[in-house]
């Protein structure tokens, strides 16, 4: 571990000091962590450690950053370690019982308010009743991230998010009261489509505007070279996929178009390897048309997106 630094170190040095230090090791936006952990030692708002780069820092935060420090070189993620990540412009608790929220799930938020915007019929996004008589599903909503973005972007909607997970489903629930979105989101226990059918609206045939989900979807082939602090730190039940990492997402391709209404649109994220795999089972859908496949912030093909066909 790179050598701890002298108490007379300032914000500055410190974040020079943790910079280079996850550089070191490959950690992945290795200034992001640093000003993750040191606003989250010292309190304040990232922004805010620009403001006073000279301060000082007390023995205790020293201390206490060193310990974080330590344990970031040691793979866990510093997400956890500071215990909240931020999705779409909003601020998710998170710890070892969801998985992290990732730039590539932004994908499906965005198609979908994409969606709405060109739907007159679901409200344009900037009205006070966007999203208007519109139910969403989001199944494995772990953190909750997807489905509280929605709800928050289309405040005339109602979103049922699933998980088959207690515990995620209670940070989801943390979440979502959070944000002030409990009246609009409500929170089911199961497996997959079952807890969705669970529901007395979201449950019925061609009930809903969007089906969305992330699921589990690492290949039992690509385990290996999960990065360590992926694998060794955020629950393996929403991470692995099963042997070809389709076990969840052919499920939803196959049954989810039935909860769709007319144009409705089902949107899963998937692992960039089966992205032809997945294409092809929504296109050989006798009620799904227009499938295609949908890039991240990567340039990785990551979601797959279809329409209802209407009748």
């Amino acid at each position: 571990m790179t050598q701890a630094p002298p108490e007379s170190w300032t914000t500055r040095k410190l974040l020079a000091w943790m910079t280079k230090a996850f550089e070191d090791k490959g950690l992945d936006a290795p200034r992001r962590q640093a000003e993750m952990l040191m606003a989250h030692v010292i309190g304040c708002e990232r922004l805010k450690l620009y403001m006073d780069p000279d301060r000082p820092t007390a023995p205790l935060e020293r201390d206490n950053l060193r310990g974080l420090v330590k344990r970031a070189l040691n793979n866990e993620p510093i997400q956890y370690l500071v215990g909240e990540e931020h999705f779409f412009a909003m601020t998710f608790k998170v710890d070892k019982r969801v998985l992290i929220p990732r730039p590539s799930t932004l994908t499906i938020v965005e198609a979908v308010l994409q969606h709405a915007r060109k739907n007159p019929d679901s409200g344009s996004v900037r009205d006070s009743d966007a999203g208007s008589g519109i139910l969403i599903a989001d199944v494995c909503t772990g953190s909750g991230c997807i489905a509280a973005a929605l709800a928050k972007h289309l405040p005339g909607a109602r979103v049922v998010a699933t998980d088959i997970s207690p515990d995620a489903l209670a940070v989801a629930r943390i979440n979502i009261e959070a944000h002030e979105l409990a009246d609009r989101v409500d929170l089911l226990e199961g497996d997959g489509l079952d807890a969705l059918r669970q529901h007395p609206v979201a449950g019925r045939a061609r009930s809903l505007r969007y089906l969305c989900s992330n699921p589990p979807y690492i290949p039992d082939d690509e385990w290996d070279a999960v990065e360590p602090n992926v694998k060794d730190h955020e629950p393996t039940l929403a991470l692995r996929g099963g042997p070809d990492g389709m076990d969840l997402v052919r499920p939803l391709i196959a049954n989810g178009p039935a909860f769709l209404e007319q144009t409705g649109l089902l949107l899963v994220e998937l692992a960039a390897a089966r992205a032809p795999d997945a294409l092809a089972l929504a296109e050989a859908h006798p009620d799904l048309t227009n499938a295609r496949i949908l890039k991240d912030s990567d340039g990785l093909p990551r979601v797959l997106v279809a329409e209802r066909k209407p009748r």
